[in-house]
């Protein structure tokens, strides 16, 4: 069998991305489009206007670099799924009507139909939220590969609870109870399951389609790497029946083609304010002092969050940069704060160069929501966090951190729910007694300072030459051809892709 690197006699492959309509899930698919770019894939990336505009200084600069990477827009369906104009993210809705977004998805069909069968590429990448592209592949006759926003853990946990429903029986919301047949013990309650596990949903309804799906996929890629999940491939292969291919961390990818300054937004003059007044505040700041807060794009708190929040950072004694959503206003910033952490805090609101921040050589600790991305940027940038997840598969992704591989602590040891984040109040003492635990002198906290610096070693060799993870980038190119060679020798057909 021929290998990537033999197969110079081979077309190049044209592959088309179909990225969902969250940060989360098109900057990382987005960031894979292009990785494979630079391993001589025609990468093309289908996304609505305002996704499109999220991408396109990182698409643009990839492309006067020189690859083979564009995107091709198409119209999103707002008459059809009730939403307004411009709004095409679920960063801009509040997290009570993001299920909204999903209502769009099943309009984008015909379109999307449409556009796959006129450029006919070699096979569709596609996130988990379209199922029914794996029919758009069989009719064109080419490969459907699924890409999965969430880590592997998380797939196996939520299937898992899907199949042998271990809640069945339990009366309380906030028992923790374990879930059986994974490779080591984990303890969960029902307040910490996602959403679409506990109740009906749209998202829910195309879990349980695509579970049939991604068996018909020729396998999925996710955003991890081996020594990080590797423990759970071989549970998922059995429950799954498909091929995983671990590439990341990406993020770690990303930094190494210093194109982090646009990664995600870093382009808008708002934008590009907000990373120079980070750096800038950052340089005076002394090495490991300074504890990094951010939760994400779409994370929403109440006035009486925020505060509790405010007060605990400011109690914890240590220098601190903490993003909030612009959309939080300062209502709820106690009486005083600004002027009392002047110097010491310094307060963002929008968006934060993120990926850029945690390799800072000031920051110290990472305060996260537990998203995805964000474990991995934490990871990779071997710093310790304080875990504060508050819906969809976080508390799961905390369990890697916290239980796991022992790199970070809990905000609070209350049980919190994942489908009301505000139900439970984090108080501000809480806070500042976790960000302690790592960022103040002692033996348990220099342990899991050293454990995090081992991680991100572990993350670093995965990305580099000859790692699991660039293994798992040419594995994936060199799976498509087979898949076409394959499918050529049984009809007979000159093989010439």
């Amino acid at each position: 069998m021929d290998s990537v690197a033999d197969a110079a006699d081979r077309r190049p492959l044209r592959l088309f991305f179909v990225p969902y309509f969250a940060s989360g899930h098109l900057i990382p698919l987005v960031d894979i489009a292009r990785f494979l770019a630079v391993r001589g894939v025609d990468s093309t990336i289908l996304a609505t206007p305002c996704n499109a505009a999220l991408v396109r200084a990182t698409v643009d600069a990839a492309a006067a670099a020189g690859l083979w990477i564009q995107l091709l827009e198409y119209p999103f369906p707002s008459a059809e799924s009730g939403l307004p104009p411009g709004v095409e993210n679920i960063s801009a809705l509040p997290p009570s009507e993001c299920h909204k977004i999903d209502y769009a998805i099943p309009f984008t069909r015909p379109t999307l139909e449409h556009l796959l069968g006129l450029h006919r590429p070699d096979a569709i990448v596609a996130d988990a939220h379209f199922p029914w592209t794996i029919d758009i592949a069989r009719k064109l006759g080419i490969p459907r590969i699924t890409f999965g926003a969430v880590g592997l853990l998380a797939y196996c946990v939520s299937q898992n609870v899907l199949e042998n429903r271990p809640f069945k029986d339990v009366a309380r919301d906030d028992e923790r109870i374990p879930i059986q047949d994974l490779p080591h013990p984990l303890l969960l309650a029902r307040s910490e399951l996602p959403v679409y596990l506990v109740q009906d949903t749209v998202f829910g309804s195309l879990i349980k389609e695509a579970s049939e799906d991604y068996k018909a996929s020729l396998g999925l890629i996710i955003n991890s790497f081996a020594e990080f999940e590797g423990i759970y491939l071989d549970y998922f292969r059995r429950v799954f029946e498909i091929k995983p291919w671990f590439v990341g961390p990406i993020s770690l990818n990303d930094s190494e083609s210093r194109s982090f300054g646009v990664r995600g937004g870093g382009a808008d003059p708002s934008a590009v304010g907000n990373r120079a007044r980070c750096l800038s505040w950052l340089s005076e700041q002394k090495p490991s002092s300074v504890v990094y807060a951010c939760f994400g794009s779409w994370s929403q708190f109440t006035g009486e969050q925020l505060g509790e929040m405010a007060l605990g950072l400011e109690a914890s004694g240590h220098p601190f940069l903490w993003v909030v959503r612009e959309a939080d206003g300062t209502e709820w910033m106690p009486h005083g704060f600004e002027q009392r952490v002047k110097g010491r805090g310094l307060v963002l609101w929008g968006w934060a160069p993120q990926v850029e921040l945690l390799s800072h050589a000031a920051i110290g600790a990472f305060v996260t929501h537990c998203g995805w991305n964000s474990i991995l940027e934490g990871v990779s940038s071997g710093l310790p966090m304080v875990t504060w997840p508050i819906g969809t598969e976080q508390f799961i992704n905390e369990k890697l951190v916290v239980e796991r591989f022992r790199v970070g602590v809990q905000v609070s040891d209350k049980i919190r729910s994942a489908t009301d984040p505000n139900q439970t109040i984090v108080m501000a003492a809480e806070l500042a007694k976790a960000i302690g635990s790592i960022m103040d002198a002692g033996e348990t906290a220099e342990g899991m300072r050293r454990r995090s610096r081992e991680l991100a070693e572990k993350a670093r060799a995965a990305v580099a030459k000859g790692g699991s993870s660039d293994k798992g980038l040419n594995d994936l190119i060199e799976d498509i051809y087979v898949w076409h060679d394959n499918k050529k020798s049984a009809a007979g057909e000159a093989v010439d892709i």
